[in-house]
Formats: structure tokens, sequence, C-alpha cells
């Protein structure tokens, strides 16, 4: 049994996808079970209730020999990762993956990235045998957008000039499943970016190349962001964010990885495939 949280989530939902298409038996703990209908409908074992809640996780541990953890970020996340942790130790489960990413590093200069830092080496120190997945940044949060590129022809995002390695999390997806399915993953950090280092201008080329009509990319200030957040996401959620946005506008990432292609023996989904993917959102 292979026990998931977060499958309502972009990855934690991938990861389950690609799961059951290999047979798995699954079980998820859910804290909205209306959200997981449809893997309640394909025979995902559903535990309702809080991550925070000790006794809902050992109610979902027990008898699991693997267990997924990505949690939203969240001032409250590093101590919830930490308290599953020890409870899938008691538990008895043989392996834990965790959702990290690649800015996660132990020199990590803003909330979130730290937070994932402080995890893995909590992890890593508990006994149990692990896999730290650490993708950069998800082509699906151009979804978000998607109203916009259809109606005006143009996105508006704070990350400036930055540069990033964005990966489907279908393809991430498809990764933690093979790593909690598969053999050889105990004690690796896997670093998953798509096939190309890219900046938000060119995100917009790639656009305007599949729609046939130009797409245009326009910085978002920092300080709209914010105000048009402030009511959406809580105050320590979106100062982290805004700090994790500034970083990829000043720092950005310069390179990718093979460990896709390694892992999966295919490359990467590029961007011109996600968004030909998803044509009908934006056209």
């Amino acid at each position: 049994m292979i026990l998931l949280t977060g499958v309502t989530g972009k990855t934690g939902g991938a990861t389950a996808s690609a799961l059951l298409d290999k047979g798995a038996p699954l079980r998820a703990l859910v804290r909205d079970e209306a959200k997981a209908g449809d893997l309640k409908s394909a025979g995902v074992e559903l535990v309702v209730g809080d991550i925070a809640d000790a006794g809902t996780v050992r109610k979902a541990l027990a008898g699991a020999e693997k267990a997924f953890l990505t949690l939203p970020n969240g001032e409250h996340q590093l101590a919830n990762e930490k308290q599953f942790t020890d409870l899938a130790k008691e538990a008895g489960v043989k392996h834990l993956v965790k959702m990290s990413s690649m800015e996660a590093v132990p020199d990590a200069q803003t909330p979130i990235p730290r937070g994932h830092w402080a995890a893995e080496e909590y992890i890593r120190a508990s006994g149990l045998e692990w896999t730290m997945v650490k993708p950069n940044f998800f082509m699906q949060n151009l979804l978000a957008s998607a109203g916009m590129i259809k109606e005006q022809r143009k996105f508006s995002l704070p990350m400036g000039d930055g540069t990033t390695g964005m990966a489907d999390t279908r393809d991430i997806g498809a990764v933690c499943a093979e790593v909690l399915t598969g053999d050889g993953h105990g004690g690796q950090s896997y670093e998953i970016t798509g096939p190309e280092v890219i900046t938000f201008y060119e995100v917009a080329e790639r656009f305007s190349e599949v729609l046939g009509e130009k797409v245009e990319y326009l910085p978002m200030p920092m300080e709209t962001f914010r105000e048009r957040m402030t009511n959406v996401l809580a105050p320590w959620h979106l100062d982290a964010v805004c700090e994790l946005f500034r970083e990829i506008d000043e720092i950005g990432l310069d390179h990718t990885t093979d460990t896709f292609k390694q892992l999966m023996g295919r490359e990467p989904t590029s961007l011109r495939q996600f968004i030909e993917d998803h044509i009908a959102l934006f056209r």
C-alpha cells in the first residue's frame, strides 16, 4: 500500500494518476473528500482529515509500506512534515518520498526553500529510506493565465527577466510513480526540469508560435502582485511567495538536468507540447 498526500494538488494529482496507470494499491489522505471523488471512483482508498492531526495521519499510515509527502507551502508546513516523518517511522513505513524543490539548498535565502531544506534534513536524519524529488517551476502554473491569454493575447507575472527550467507536472508525477514503485531510488535527490532554461518573454514566444498570434509577456510589479493577492493568501504565505518570485527575477535558473530522461527513458515534455496539449484553454 502506498499512502499519498496532496492528491487534489498539481503534483499529487499527477502522481496519483501515474500510479493508477501502474495498478498500484493506493490510499490518500485528503481534507475534502468531494475534491477526490474521481480518485475514489478509480479505487483509491480515502482517509479524510487534516494533515496536522496526528490521529488522522496514524490512521492513514496504518499498513502503508511507502508514503508520498507533498504539502501546500505554508507557515505550518515544516511542522506538519516533521510530524508526518515521525509518524511514518512509527508506522513502519519503508520508504518516504518528499516533494521538495531545486531551490531547497543549505544556503537558501527565502522561506519556502528554507522550509523544504529543513524538512529534507529532518527526513534524512530520521532513519527512514528516503527520496527527494526536486522540480523548479510547473508549466501548469501558466494555466492561471489562460483566460488572459485567450481574451487579450498577453499575460502578466511578477517574474521580471527571471529564468526557469519549467517542467510539466505530468512528468513530475511520472517520476514520483517510478520512485514509489521502482528499485534503487533510496537516498537519492532528483532535480527535475523541462528541456530548456527559459525566460517568460520566451514563454510568450512559444505561445505565439503555437497559437499563430502574437502573445505578449508583461512583467508585473511586485507591489501590484502583492495588492492583488492580499485577500487571497495568508500574510506569511504572501510574503514567502513574493520573496520566491523576487528570487526568480533576480537569480533564476542557469541549467537544466537530464534526470528525467535517465529515469524515464524519454525526453521531458517541452513547453510547446504543453501548450498544444492544452490548446483549447488558450484558443
